[in-house]
This record gives structure tokens, sequence and C-alpha cells, in this order.
């Protein structure tokens, strides 16, 4: 006989929960429901939006309107604004009067060049000059003396046709009265032609030798003069043999060697005239197409600020910059050296009431077309149209008003995404 269990007499007994762990349950439950409630909205931006990216790698400023500066902030070298250099005019020898940093003034001889073969060729060329003074000396004596020939031979004709004209007459009376015979009168009439015909042959030399004269005279006296500016020229050039300074300043460097012996337009040294200084400055290829000759700087350094004015802007681009020359306005500043390093502001445009923004990367990046703004925790990419540009600031023209926030670098991050949502 089998023995029955007790599973017939068991029963279930029902445990009811705690007032404690029913308090536990509803505050999980409220907690669930308002994490559920706060995160909704992250959640439908994240849903919404083609990227996200962290608010820690990227840079927001406000756009604002106000005064708008352009301006350039570089860094510059003293250097002397005369600097000539001194050339050889001939070649030859060349004896050094100077040292590298003495003090000269404008005219003083810096050096002299020893060139025989000019020295000789102006000796000769003078005494040519002289031989042709001569000529035309003793052509004028000439001329003077033919003159006189064609004067006296001139006035002999006149004698003789007045002398034939007298015995014309005689010899008419007489043959009017019978006493000479009409050959006689014939005979007298035609001494008279003949000389008339010799008076007016004589007049007419007269004339055209004495042109013939002047012309001879006037082609020595051009030749003498030739000769004379040649004579000038060559005495300039040995002149020029002693190299003088054209400025009062200081002898900077020497490039030839005492007693060396140099070519024609070889280097010789050079002056720098410190009494008129500029500032040389470097300016990025895209601000130096806005300079301009006259346009105010401001000058600092050495515990001084002076007023400055762009002078000159080379047109010659170097590793993507520019060399400009900025003249300091007003008095000379004093114990400024060669080479000394200042720094130069120079101001472009300024103007009130614009709206800008801080410059970025993001003008580089887009181009300055479009711009992604904050809005929400989102960064939508805004078109935008961007106007003149400082160093700190760019002019928005359109696109974007006061007080929205743009992300002004960074967005290189966003892959060119048309949401962005930034993350805490």
């Amino acid at each position: 006989m089998s023995i029955r269990d007790t599973s017939a007499q068991d029963r279930l007994i029902e445990r009811k929960p705690s007032k404690r762990a029913r308090m536990l349950w509803i505050g999980g439950a409220i907690a669930v429901v308002v994490v559920v409630a706060l995160l909704a909205p992250a959640v439908k931006r994240m849903m919404s939006t083609d990227a996200s990216v962290s608010a820690s790698r990227i840079v927001i400023a406000t756009v604002e309107r106000g005064p708008f500066v352009r301006d350039i902030a570089a860094e510059g070298r003293v250097v002397a604004a005369i600097s000539p250099t001194m050339y050889a005019s001939s070649p030859g020898a060349v004896t050094l009067q100077v040292k590298a940093g003495d003090t000269v003034k404008k005219g003083q001889v810096l050096a002299v060049i020893d060139s025989p073969e000019l020295t000789n060729k102006l000796l000769q060329e003078q005494s040519n000059a002289d031989a042709m003074q001569v000529d035309y000396e003793r052509a004028q004596i000439d001329a003077r003396k033919q003159r006189l020939e064609l004067q006296k031979a001139h006035d002999n004709a006149e004698i003789d046709q007045k002398t034939a004209e007298s015995d014309l007459q005689r010899n008419q009376k007489a043959f009017d009265k019978g006493a000479v015979a009409q050959m006689a009168v014939a005979h007298a009439q035609d001494t008279l032609e003949k000389a008339q015909i010799a008076l007016k042959h004589a007049t007419e030399d007269m004339s055209l030798n004495n042109d013939s004269l002047n012309f001879d005279v006037k082609a020595k006296k051009l030749a003498w003069e030739r000769q004379q500016l040649l004579v000038k020229d060559l005495q300039r050039q040995v002149d020029d043999l002693n190299v003088r300074s054209p400025v009062d300043g200081q002898v900077g460097q020497l490039f030839v060697a005492p007693r060396a012996t140099v070519a024609k337009d070889a280097q010789l040294l050079s002056v720098i005239d410190l009494s008129a200084l500029e500032v040389e400055v470097k300016v990025p290829e895209s601000f130096a197409r806005d300079l301009a000759p006259g346009m105010g700087a401001d000058i600092s350094g050495s515990g001084g600020d002076w007023k400055g004015a762009v002078s000159a802007i080379s047109p010659e681009v170097v590793d993507g910059e520019v060399a400009a020359r900025v003249r300091f306005v007003g008095a000379k500043p004093e114990h400024l050296r060669q080479n000394q390093r200042l720094s130069v502001r120079i101001v472009l445009d300024q103007r009130n009431n614009v709206l800008t923004v801080a410059r970025g990367s993001f003008v580089d990046e887009s181009g300055g077309n479009y711009a992604y703004v904050v809005r929400n925790g989102i960064a939508v990419k805004t078109p935008i149209r961007v106007g003149a540009s400082s160093v700190d600031k760019v002019e928005i023209l359109q696109g974007l008003k006061e007080g929205d926030r743009v992300v002004v670098s960074g967005t290189d991050a966003f892959n060119g995404a048309q949401r962005v949502a930034i993350s805490d």
C-alpha cells in the first residue's frame, strides 16, 4: 500500500508587497517618465540632423553691429629712405678715400678712379678742339681778306664805269661841235658798256662770294663747337672719376677692396642718409591690392608712437607677400637705427554701423558663400554674402542679422552637412 503525499494539502500563500516596495516602484516609474520627457526633444533633434559635433571642437561668435575698421598689422624694419649706391663710371684702379661707417657730406670725394685711357683721350680731343678753333679764326681772317678783294674789284668797276661815262660825254660834246669823228663817240660808247658789265659782275661776285665765305666760316664754327661738346663730355667723365657723395650721411657697405681694378659700372660703395628713415613691411598679397600711397599708418616701438603714411608699394609678389614702405609724418624720430624692428598698423578703411562677425576659418572654407548659424543646439547651413574683411572681423552683407550665433571655426568637422547637432 502506497503512502500518499501532502500535495493535496499544500496551498499557495499570496505575499502582498510592502508599502516601501510600492513607493520604490512608483518613484522609478516617475523617473523614467521624466527622463523620457527630457530626452525627447534632444532625441528628436538628433533624428532631424545629419551629423553631431561636440561643442568643444568649434568656436561660436555672435553677429554684431558697430564700427568696422579694416587694417593691417605687421612687423617692419627701419630702412633708409635714401641709400644710393656708387658705381664706377669708367674702368680703372680704385683708391678709396673713406671707410665703412664714416660720416660724409654731400659732394665729398669718396673714391678716385685712375683711368689713363680716359685722361689721354680728353687731352687728345682738347688738342683737336684747339686746332679747330684756329681753323675757325683763320677762316674768319681769310673771309675778311676775300671780302676786301671783292670790295676792291667792285669799287674799281664803279670808277671805270664813271670814267667811261665821262669820256662818252666829252666825245659826244666834241662830236656835236665837229671836233672829233663819229668813231670816237662809238668807241666811248663801247667802253661804257664794258664798264657797266664789269660793275654788274663785280656786284654779283661780291654777293655770291660773301655768301660762300659765310658758309665756310659757319662750317668751321660748327665743327669747333661740336668738338667743344665732345671735350665737355669727356671732361665730365674725367670729373666722375672722383666719386662724390650725393647726400649727407654715412658710408654703408664697401663693395671693393682698396686699389682694386674694376670694370665700368661696377659697384663701389653705398651711402646711407640717416636723416630720412622709413619702415619696410611685408603685406599679404590679399591685402596688397587695397594699399595705396598716402594711406595713414600708426608706427610704434622702442617706447614711442609715431604717425606715418604709405610712401611706396612694390609691384612684385615674393612668397605671397608684397613689400611696402611707410614714411614718418612730422618730425623725424630720435634714436632710431637701421634694421630696427617696429610695429606698423595701416588703416585701409573705417566705417560705422556695419554688421560684422569675428573672422574665422569659415570664410576661407566656404569662400564666404555660407555659414553655420546655431539655433537651439543645431547648426544650420545658411547662405550668406560677405564684404570687406579685416584682421579680426568680416563684414556681413546678406544672410545674417544682429545677434545670430555663427560657427567661425571648426566647420571642417561638419563635412558640408546641412544640419549639425551641437552636443555638450
